[in-house]
């Protein structure tokens, strides 16, 4: 069983503080939940605490979830947002990173979707994380969950242009480490 055969029971017995209900929908929530944490984070460790984290933050607001949203994109949602907040917490990356506001869309990063295109999912996992912090939080949330720049730059508190500036370099940076790593385009 996993996060798709969640029961509003399961949910119910949740709310009603139910430990083995909560262990429950710990175990078929935990896989999903991982591979976002995974996506944000270093380590797995990192990951497991943030989870963790998001978790508590999950149960602390069952009582808030309406049955017509699939609950898979409400604790996603949540999960993401705690990954924001303990990236805020964390803010010392910026310090080591300049910004700049132009943004320029260059044919190479077409190339590089066909690259990635011919990649496993682990070789392009593995090269994502080796993003920096803030331009992997921004890859992921812009090319793996779908936000819009404005929507990046209120949840993380940066101008458009900067979100903007972050994908560029990612794609930049990405392209150099498949070319390096020997991957056709």
């Amino acid at each position: 069983m996993n996060i798709e055969t969640i029961e509003l029971d399961l949910i119910t017995a949740c709310i009603n503080r139910e430990r083995r209900a909560e262990y429950e929908l710990y175990k078929r929530a935990y896989s999903y939940l991982m591979m976002i944490c995974r996506r944000y984070t270093n380590t797995k460790e990192e990951a497991r605490e943030i989870l963790n984290v998001g978790f508590y933050r999950i149960l602390s607001n069952l009582e808030k979830y309406h049955p017509e949203v699939p609950f898979k994109l409400w604790v996603r949602k949540i999960m993401i947002n705690v990954l924001i907040d303990e990236f805020r917490k964390n803010k010392k990356h910026d310090e080591h990173i300049v910004y700049v506001e132009e943004y320029f869309e260059t044919q190479s990063h077409s190339e590089l979707n066909t690259a990635l295109a011919s990649m496993n999912v682990d070789s392009i996992n593995s090269l994502i994380g080796k993003l920096p912090p803030r331009s992997r939080e921004v890859f992921n949330m812009f090319v793996i969950d779908g936000f819009s720049h404005k929507e990046i730059s209120e949840m993380l508190g940066m101008s458009v242009g900067t979100t903007k500036w972050h994908i560029n370099f990612s794609k930049t940076w990405l392209r150099d480490m498949i070319q390096k790593h020997g991957y056709a385009y």
